[in-house]
């Protein structure tokens, strides 16, 4: 303090006056108070919060990323839980993420766990320079914007990796595989008028909707834009699909517009899919029914027919939703003696269903590629662990929380000797029967919640239902694929799948199977589509043919619109009568 009494007296008794020397005081000080700062390490460089504890006050400093600030304040127990639950929905397939706007509560990610542990007693400072509105304790912080768009990009790109991935199993087939298109103008000047094309014909798609050539389907309506619409197969998603050109007058896809919001403006509309019994409108008159079948490129050693149809909740009412999806593949790729047809009835949205139709091929042929699994097929002429298999790993691939389906699939091998065995496996009310030698056989087991068999299941694992109980948490479903959150919550739903012993299918006894959702089995019982499809057989032949599977299959689907079901139908009809079996008209080639 010499010093600068020394300089206060000086200044005292100087004439030059105090100011520079006020100056030099102030300075000073403010050089003593930065060393008194440096000395005790207040500075610190890093953003978010400091935890500290013993350092030079007796405690020790870590430093913890601005994103931990975000958890919840919790018990470990309960972390513990949520944890589980998150990570049980890790894995999203095919790009099909389930909306919790649509279909049931908001689901939270998990945030990443702290990077430093806490022990008892340590003190915590809390930085946050992001200061919300209304928060209350225990709420959850929202995340940065940034750290969500990285979860997303993270996201895209395993859901790439998975897509890139399951490619190298898709079945050969389902690229060979072709579908067959009919127009029919039923209602308006150009009724009557019929268009029919190949999905595999390139030369002539798309084609072209319109009033004056050269379009190929030409509508006479003066209501109807020169190029008003287009229909194009789309080769990823192996669907036909419409889109409108911009037209004056705008279309309608069973009652909805597909038109651009701003009609008139010469604005594309956006693709949608169609499906067999759709009616396209354009403008007000003219309509166009749609007929969708199914068929191969390559000459299949039994018939296979495939039909469906969305229906109307009511009589005249607008189409319902279609949330089913068929899938059959002859040969699969890598195991040219097997074959797999499947249906996948979807609830809640049609994305679990068309997630597990895609996937679920895809594992059996995947698990079929091994050479020694596909020879204990033929050795011991069973596939239970093929198809067991099969299903707990599309199961493991879905992540839908608040959508599930049924799925039936029937795995069909051929042992080079012109047999053919099946065997089927399910979860959920899509049923397989075939007929065995002019005995019908139900190959799937109803999975419902008033079913005997799963209200017994759940009586021996110690949970029975109570009596009238007919629903689990709305469902009258006990088996499924997807539903990730309803799983969690009561674990009496299940995914493992009923599996059928194994049937050999003989041509000579005119032997068959029909695989169909719950929209055709609610009004048509096993025995009577056994006796339609006798029927039609013996129709063909007074007509001095041979029915095809098409045409029972078409058969079949008219019996559920007579009987006015009011679900989703699909049916996949397999006809092992080599004799009943023709080929495909030269029409559609």
């Amino acid at each position: 303090m010499q010093p600068i009494m020394a300089v206060v007296d000086g200044i005292a008794t100087n004439d030059v006056g105090l100011l520079p020397y006020l100056l030099l005081l102030v300075m000073v000080l403010l050089i003593l108070i930065i060393i008194i700062l440096i000395t005790y390490d207040l500075f610190d460089d890093h953003d978010g919060m400091t935890i500290a504890k013993n350092d030079t006050w007796g405690r020790k400093k870590v430093h913890i990323v601005h994103e931990d600030v975000e958890r919840p304040l919790i018990s470990p127990d309960l972390e513990s839980n949520i944890t589980e639950h998150s990570e049980s929905s890790c894995n999203q397939t095919d790009g099909h993420l389930s909306s919790p706007h649509t279909h049931g509560p908001n689901h939270k990610h998990r945030v990443p766990p702290t990077r430093s542990q806490l022990s008892h007693g340590d003190s915590v400072m809390f930085d946050i320079s992001d200061h919300s509105d209304g928060v209350v304790v225990g709420q959850t912080l929202k995340r940065p914007s940034g750290e969500q768009e990285c979860d997303a990009k993270e996201d895209s790109s395993y859901n790439l990796k998975i897509n890139d991935n399951s490619k190298q199993f898709i079945s050969k087939s389902s690229v060979d595989q072709r579908s067959i298109l009919n127009l029919e103008v039923i209602s308006g000047p150009s009724r009557g008028t019929h268009y029919y094309i190949q999905s595999t014909n390139k030369s002539k798609l798309p084609l072209t909707l319109g009033r004056v050539s050269p379009s190929d389907v030409l509508v006479e309506d003066s209501e109807v834009s020169g190029k008003h619409g287009r229909i194009n197969w789309n080769l990823n998603k192996l669907k036909w699909e419409l889109v409108d050109m911009g037209s004056l007058n705008g279309t309608l896809l069973n009652s909805r517009a597909v038109h651009h919001p701003d009609i008139g403006s010469r604005h594309w509309g956006d693709p949608v899919e169609l499906s067999n019994g759709d009616i396209i409108t354009l403008g007000t008159t003219s309509k166009i029914s749609v007929k969708i079948t199914s068929q191969f490129s390559e000459k299949l050693p039994f018939g296979v027919g495939v039909v469906s149809d969305p229906m109307c909740a009511r009589r005249g009412g607008k189409k319902l939703p279609m949330e089913d999806e068929c899938f059959h593949h002859w040969p699969l790729s890598g195991a040219d003696q097997f074959g797999l047809f499947g249906i996948c009835d979807g609830h809640g949205g049609v994305a679990a269903a068309s997630s597990a139709s895609k996937l679920m091929p895809e594992m059996v042929t995947r698990i079929l590629s091994d050479t020694i699994r596909r020879d204990k097929v033929f050795s011991h002429c069973d596939a239970s662990d093929i198809l067991r298999e099969a299903f707990s790993q599309t199961e493991a691939h879905l992540d839908h929380l608040y959508e599930g389906c049924t799925a039936t699939v029937l795995l069909i091998w051929a042992d080079g000797h012109d047999n053919y065995f099946a065997q089927c496996a399910n979860v959920g009310d899509s049923t397989c029967i075939a007929n065995i030698e002019g005995q019908h056989v139900k190959m799937s087991e109803d999975h419902r919640i008033s079913s005997y068999t799963e209200r017994m299941r759940m009586a021996t694992a110690g949970e029975p239902l109570k009596d009238g109980e007919t629903r689990l948490c709305g469902l009258n479903l006990a088996r499924m694929l997807g539903d990730k959150f309803l799983k969690e919550q009561d674990s009496r739903f299940s995914s493992e799948p009923y599996i059928s012993q194994v049937v050999y299918m003989n041509s000579e006894s005119r032997d068959f199977a029909i695989l169909a959702s719950d929209g055709f089995w609610d009004v048509v019982n096993p025995k009577k589509a056994v006796q339609i499809v006798h029927q039609e057989r013996e129709r063909s032949i007074a007509r001095g043919g041979h029915g095809s599977a098409d045409k029972i299959a078409e058969a079949l689907l008219g019996e559920a619109r007579s009987k006015r079901t009011k679900d989703n139908t699909s049916i996949i009809f397999l006809d092992f009568d080599v004799n009943n079996y023709c080929k495909r008209d030269d029409v559609y080639n």
